[in-house]
């Protein structure tokens, strides 16, 4: 869920010349994730998976 979040900072919509400007604004987004993205961070990178109670165990055969 990170790498989708940092390409979705850095990579859509935009264009770098040179290889150097994309490693920098990759990086500078990585520097940044506790702070400036923090908010956003937290929602995508949660613990809350969905769980299902009425599951039933399936045994696989092979």
């Amino acid at each position: 869920r990170l790498w989708k979040f940092i390409k979705n900072k850095c990579l859509y919509s935009k264009y770098y010349s040179d290889f150097e400007t994309f490693k920098t604004a990759i990086s500078d987004c990585l520097v940044h994730t506790h702070d400036k993205y923090k908010v956003e961070l937290d929602s995508l990178l949660n613990l809350k998976f969905q769980s299902f109670k009425d599951a039933k165990k399936v045994k696989f055969v092979a």
